[in-house]
């Protein structure tokens, strides 16, 4: 295990997050871009791709780290039975559930039930597929939908905010379903769809395009909101959400609607509007 995994063990992660959150808003100039540039700098972002190109146009460092693309940057698979990568990034897992368990690196699992919140949560994905996503910083961090949805439920579990880099993912067990993340249950015309998006250290919060911010600070119990009967429906690859920093996307699809696309596996580089699936 590196220095780094090893020492977020006995960090205090909210703290941390508190802090970062501060900086992550500060309309100050020379911290705003103090930050922008050495993110741009260090990760190599392509500003090409954003509808706002000039680094120094954003009041804030988290404007830049939320920026849009701008039209045409990424399309959608022409195929229609196609369902879409939701976002940019690296494939860290991806395959099928099985007995009720999700791959997470050589030798660690994780189960549906406890990533999701409650086995009931997790019936309907059983022996399903999911693919998890990994965005680094470099990335596009807003997340779009794989398939359209009627939003039915949202669920926030609590928990830690470690690293979700390689190192973590393969030392650190259960890790997505230790991270404080969003679990957002959707209903499709082929049935349920789940897209978690799981927090991650100095990541300081989720929005959602219907909700805005969706993490409540310091949650200590797990937190359900009924969305249905509300009419929110949301288009394949309209935008569902985004991040605050670099972070991990996983959605689950019942047993026996679609196939992975076969070019993926793990550490694959990803581009959002991909085929992440097919209907079979």
């Amino acid at each position: 295990m590196s220095l780094v995994t090893t020492v977020t063990y006995a960090l205090p992660h909210q703290l941390l997050s508190s802090l970062a959150r501060r900086l992550a808003y500060s309309h100050n100039p020379a911290i705003k871009q103090r930050l922008i540039d050495l993110v741009v700098a260090r990760f190599g972002v392509d500003l090409s791709e954003a509808a706002q190109p000039d680094p120094t146009a954003y009041p804030t460092f988290n404007a830049f780290f939320t920026r849009a693309l701008r039209p045409g940057a990424r399309v959608p698979d022409p195929d229609p039975r196609a369902l879409l990568m939701p976002a940019d990034g690296r494939i860290s897992q991806c395959g099928p559930i099985e007995s009720g368990r999700i791959f997470q690196a050589k030798g660690r699992h994780f189960t549906a039930s406890a990533l999701l919140g409650s086995d009931a949560d997790a019936a309907p994905f059983e022996h399903g597929a999911f693919a998890t996503v990994y965005l680094s910083p470099r990335d596009y961090h807003r997340v779009h939908m794989p398939w359209t949805g009627t939003l039915r439920e949202t669920v926030h579990v609590p928990g830690r905010l470690f690293s979700v880099g390689v190192d973590a993912v393969a030392r650190v067990q259960g890790l997505f379903a230790r991270n404080e993340r969003l679990v957002c249950h959707f209903d499709t015309n082929f049935g349920p769809m789940a897209c978690v998006m799981v927090g991650a250290m100095l990541v300081s919060g989720v929005e959602t395009v219907w909700s805005g911010v969706e993490i409540p600070a310091y949650a200590t119990r797990i937190t359900r909101k009924d969305y249905r009967g509300r009419g929110i429906v949301l288009e394949r690859f309209g935008e569902m959400a985004r991040f605050n920093y670099g972070s991990t996307v996983i959605v689950l699809l019942p047993p026996g609607v679609a196939t992975l696309a076969p070019n993926l596996g793990a550490q694959t580089p990803v581009r959002l509007g991909q085929a992440l699936a097919r209907l079979r």
